[in-house]
This record gives C-alpha cells, sequence and structure tokens, in this order.
C-alpha cells in the first residue's frame, strides 16, 4: 500500500496542470456545500428560535374538525375551527410532564370597516388575553406610536404592515388613540398623499365566519406595533383582546357566560307534558280569595346578583400554542401530545405545518443549495473522468512497462484510485475546512439588519450560520461520492492498456 500512495503522489506532482484543475473543482464545491449548509443551518435555527419563541410555541392545538393544518397562514378565506373545551384542555396540560407552559389564542380573518370608504380592508388577526400573552412570548412586540394594551383593556395593537396595507386598500393611515399625524414619519411614496389621507384612530372590524353570525365591533387604535423579528411575516398578524374578538366572530365570550338558577333550569328541564301544560285551556284567572287580616308584607326590591370575576378562559378559541421542555424533541412531543389528547377533541401539529411554506422554507432552501452544488459536483465529475482518462491514455507506456514487470490490474486500479482520493482528500478536505473557518468568520461578526426581506434570508435579526456534525458528514458523503463516480471510467481505461500498448506506442 505505501509504493502505490508513493506512485500515486508522484503522478499528482508529475502532472500538477491536471492535478490543480481537478483539485480546484473538488475544493470550490465542497467549499459552496460546507458554507451553504452552515447558512442554510443558521436560517433554519434563526427561523425555528424566532417563530416558535416568538409567536407559535412548538406545537399548537387545533380542533379535530380542522382540515387543513396551514392554520396561520391560509389564504383561502377559511376560519379557524373553534376549540369550545379549553377549560378542559387546561385542565390536562397541566398534568403533563414534557409541556412547559401553553397559550390560547383565537385566530381568524376579520374586515375593516370605515364611513369614509366603501372599500373594506381586510386582515388576520390575533385575539388574546394580552397580559397572558407577553408572559408567554416577552418583548416580543414594541410600540412605535401610543402604547401596548393594558391588562383587561379593549382595543386592537395595529402593525405597521397591515397599517400600510390598509392604505392601499382604502386610503386610511391608522394613528394611536390621543396622538396626531406626524407627516415626518410617513413612507416617502404617502408624503405625496397626505393631504388626501383619512386619519383614523378606531375602526369598526366584522368578524368572517362561515359557520355561524358576526358582528362588527368598533374598536381604539391602542397602539402601532411592530414584531421584535421577522415583522415581514408576523405583521399579518394585529393583537386584539380576546372579548373583542369573540364578539367579531359571534363566539361565545366570558361576557356572555351566566348561571341558570335553579327555578330556571327547572324550567329548562320540565317534560313535553308540563311544557303543553302551559298553553292548556284551563283559566288563566281563579276566584279572588279572602284577604288576609293582619299586617300588610311591604313589596321587596327586586333581587340583585353580586357580580363575578369574569373567566376568560370559559370562552371560544381557535388554537392553542404548546411550549414543550427543553429536553424534549418536537416529534417526540407532538407523539406523546396526541396521544395524551385523544378523547379531548383537538390534535397537535408541529408549527412548521401550521405556518405552510414558511414552516418549510429553510428545508426547501437547502434542498434548492443541495442540487446546485450536486450540479457542481456533476460538471466536475465530467471534467475529472475526461482528465483522468486523457492521463491514463498519456501514461500508455508506462502502465503498459508497469504491467510487463508483472504489475496486475489490480494495481493499476489501486493506484488511480489512490491519485483521485488524494486529490478529493487534499482539495476537497481543504475546502470543507475554509468553508467550516468561514461560517464561524461570519458568525463572529454578528451581521445584523433591519429589512424585512433581508432578516427573512437571515432567519431573524441577526446572521448566524451554524454547521452541525451533520452538515459536516454530509459535505464529506458528497465529496466521496464524486470521488467514487468520477473515478469508475479511467480505472477501466487504465486497466485496458496491456504491454503490447506500450510496444505499440512505441
Amino acid at each position: 500500500m505505501g509504493l502505490i500512495l508513493k506512485i500515486a503522489w508522484r503522478n499528482i506532482l508529475r502532472h500538477k496542470s491536471k492535478s490543480l484543475i481537478i483539485g480546484a473543482i473538488l475544493f470550490l464545491g465542497a467549499l459552496i456545500m460546507t458554507f451553504g449548509n452552515g447558512v442554510v443551518g443558521g436560517m433554519d435555527k434563526g427561523l425555528q428560535k424566532n417563530i416558535v419563541e416568538g409567536f407559535t410555541g412548538d406545537a399548537i392545538l387545533v380542533a379535530n374538525k380542522q382540515e387543513s393544518d396551514n392554520v396561520f397562514m391560509e389564504f383561502m378565506g377559511r376560519s379557524v375551527e373553534p376549540i369550545l373545551n379549553y377549560p378542559t384542555l387546561d385542565s390536562i396540560l397541566h398534568t403533563l410532564p414534557y409541556v412547559d407552559r401553553h397559550m390560547p389564542v383565537g385566530k381568524n380573518a376579520l374586515m375593516h370597516l370605515s364611513e369614509e370608504s366603501s372599500n373594506p380592508g381586510f386582515s388576520f388577526v390575533l385575539g388574546t388575553d394580552f397580559e397572558r400573552y407577553t408572559k408567554v412570548f416577552p418583548n416580543c412586540v414594541k410600540a412605535v406610536e401610543g402604547r401596548l394594551l393594558n391588562p383587561g383593556e379593549k382595543g386592537i395593537l395595529m402593525t405597521t404592515s397591515q397599517r400600510e396595507e390598509l392604505y392601499n386598500w382604502s386610503n386610511i393611515w391608522c394613528v394611536a388613540v390621543g396622538e396626531t399625524l406626524d407627516v415626518s414619519k410617513l413612507p416617502e411614496d404617502i408624503k405625496k398623499d397626505s393631504a388626501s389621507l383619512i386619519i383614523k384612530d378606531s375602526l369598526v372590524f366584522m368578524g368572517m365566519n362561515e359557520n355561524n353570525a358576526t358582528y362588527d365591533v368598533r374598536l381604539p387604535i391602542v397602539g402601532i406595533i411592530k414584531y421584535r423579528a421577522l415583522d415581514k411575516i408576523f405583521g399579518h398578524f394585529p393583537i386584539m383582546d380576546i372579548e373583542s374578538y369573540r364578539t367579531c366572530m359571534g363566539y361565545l365570550s366570558a361576557e356572555d357566560k351566566i348561571e341558570v338558577t335553579g327555578e330556571r333550569k327547572a324550567l329548562l328541564e320540565m317534560e313535553g307534558d308540563n311544557l303543553d301544560a302551559l298553553f292548556g285551556n284551563s283559566a288563566l284567572m281563579v276566584a279572588n280569595t279572602a284577604p288576609v287580616k293582619g299586617k300588610a308584607v311591604a313589596a321587596k326590591e327586586p333581587a340583585t346578583v353580586a357580580p363575578t370575576q369574569q373567566d376568560i378562559d370559559a370562552g371560544t378559541y381557535n388554537m392553542v400554542l404548546i411550549f414543550f421542555k427543553d429536553d424534549i424533541q418536537s416529534d417526540e412531543g407532538l407523539r406523546r401530545l396526541n396521544e395524551d389528547l385523544k378523547t379531548a377533541e383537538v390534535r397537535a401539529i408541529s408549527w412548521k405545518k401550521a405556518f405552510g411554506i414558511i414552516g418549510s422554507i429553510a428545508m426547501l432552501i437547502k434542498s434548492a443549495l443541495f442540487v446546485f452544488v450536486m450540479f457542481i459536483f456533476f460538471v466536475a465529475i465530467i471534467i475529472i473522468v475526461n482528465t483522468l482518462s486523457m492521463a491514463a491514455l498519456e501514461r500508455t507506456n508506462e502502465i503498459g512497462m508497469m504491467r510487463a514487470v508483472g504489475a496486475r490490474k489490480g494495481f493499476i486500479s489501486n493506484m488511480f484510485f489512490c491519485e483521485t482520493g488524494l486529490l478529493s482528500a487534499v482539495f476537497g478536505g481543504l475546502g470543507i475546512v475554509c468553508g467550516t473557518i468561514a461560517v464561524h468568520v461570519v458568525s463572529a461578526l454578528h451581521f445584523t439588519s433591519d429589512n424585512d426581506m433581508v432578516q427573512l434570508f437571515y432567519g431573524g435579526d441577526t446572521f448566524s450560520p451554524v454547521l452541525s456534525s451533520v452538515d459536516i458528514v454530509l459535505a464529506v458523503f458528497q465529496l466521496a461520492l464524486v470521488t467514487l463516480i468520477a473515478v469508475v471510467y479511467p480505472l477501466r481505461v487504465a486497466r485496458s492498456i496491456t504491454p503490447l500498448d506500450a510496444i505499440a506506442r512505441e
């Protein structure tokens, strides 16, 4: 084996130009694949961190009746099915050891109505108990105008993205309650039309629900907000207090919940015969009875019921956002969650499925990168095959003489394989090492951006490529695959050379 390596190394040095061409192709392909995997890995980790920790949680509970898994970005206008038994779910979730925390929300599409415009606007809306929402997703939103919702306050937090969408629909520009329009802060394309803007600090919202009646509700615009990261995506979701959301959608709210007294409950439970008796032919008037002697009984004031604390969780939601413990993998958590909630009329879906194409964007980009690098390697295979085949033919005398002195075909095959393997190991390995160094250097520089589209590419507001051991193994595997494929035909050419070919060339 040592003799074969010496001969292979000598042949590489003897044919430097061809070796450098092959090595450069292998180096470039390995470098692109390694660095690209780091970029996509960072994007995937960034998207998961910002989407999971800032918006969706690890898993989402939806009603069994919900057909589509794409509950956040469904653009076909279908409403998300309601969850009517959240108090039961809440009690179960608190007993599951692998669930860290959970947050119920409402989510559906609403219309924005205005007296000044005949063109309604449309947007998705999140209905939440905002006090609880900020505890589950701390610092996820910031107010750029106005303020955030106070505990129990009714109102809407309009996103900057939806404010611009509403302007495009109906020339309405939203401002927070108590604030005036600051023309200097308007986008450049809107400044030109600032004189014709319809300024509103409140909007009328109407639910869109094919299953029951909906209502219109006027709400003050408490604040204009931006999400901490990925605002281009999350900005489609203004935040509304949960009770106003339920009213818009025609859902049962905590305010609608009433206690049925014993007399009314008995009336509701009356049998059919008793109900018929209410409409019988018996006289409704009876003879006056003799007056009761004695002190008259004073009339009593109508009884009043002491107000009780509203139970917000008693109303309707559309989904429950679930966070798993740190040591629980998402797939394992989903499986266990669906097993434990089989009888609860809900099912759990992953955040990637819930976010549709956005949840799979990292995998799509990684697949595209894989195809691109494999195309580079395919071209490399063709060039390497041609270069090695030409090298084999040019060395016909050498190989023929080696065969003449007793070298077998296996020895020739091992020699050529070692030459290609050395080139692949040196140049391809160098490409992997340089790609790994580049990933760590770029990650240490902490490139940041406020641009929404760049944040989508970064997977957040900071560009942090990450290279896992799986990515390195994948790059090594591809490199080895290219080497094996590229050396097959040159080996056949070299093995076909005989001592007679060497004499014939002379």
